[in-house]
């Protein structure tokens, strides 16, 4: 038996995507994107040079991390699509990593709707990117471009991305659930 395995990983996110997250993201307001439900949250919000852009450094150096709001985790979902795709799928003159911050959008969107935009554009781009690749493009290592990945196949990045969407997109939706129950009006923030 032939399995196809570039077909098993983009279809575990493509399931995902269509029968959980995506819908989980109807009807989100700009409150609710917003919301803090605790003192100290990270979120995405305007800093001291005037862009738009999520708390962090991520992995946070903070221990326990601190509470993050839908906004930033939506926002990270996007940008790591974004990343992705932005280093091993389009030209790249300047041969950045992964992490180098050039990939990150300089202005990241602080409205719901807008956010919804640039998340299904982003896993678009990715899920088009990926889609495209054999089991060759799977099985090569990351290269110079995946920093202390280097090593690692497509593959192992790909499954991070489907992890870290499924991870986030989980806590997107539980905190939706208490948005809509009403914990919304008893938060420090």
């Amino acid at each position: 038996m032939t399995v196809d395995y570039g077909r098993l990983l983009i279809g575990q996110l493509e399931f995902y995507w269509d029968n959980r997250l995506r819908p989980r993201l109807d009807g989100l307001t700009d409150d609710e994107y917003l919301w803090e439900p605790v003192a100290g949250c990270w979120t995405v919000r305007r800093h001291a040079d005037g862009r738009r852009r999520a708390d962090g450094p991520w992995p946070a150096e903070r221990q326990p991390p601190p509470v993050t709001t839908i906004a930033w985790r939506l926002t990270h979902i996007a940008v790591d699509f974004h990343t992705r795709v932005s280093t091993f799928f389009e030209e790249n003159d300047d041969d950045a990593d992964m992490f180098d911050p050039r990939h990150v959008p300089a202005d990241l969107p602080v409205t719901a709707a807008a956010a919804t935009r640039f998340l299904d554009d982003a896993y678009g781009r990715w899920h088009r990117a990926v889609t495209g690749l054999d089991a060759d493009d799977l099985a090569r290592p990351l290269g110079k471009r995946g920093v202390y990945f280097a090593d690692e196949p497509m593959a192992a990045l790909i499954v991070h991305v489907n992890r870290e969407t499924m991870h986030h997109g989980g806590e997107i939706g539980v905190l939706r659930d208490l948005y809509r129950a009403g914990f919304a009006g008893d938060t420090a923030g």
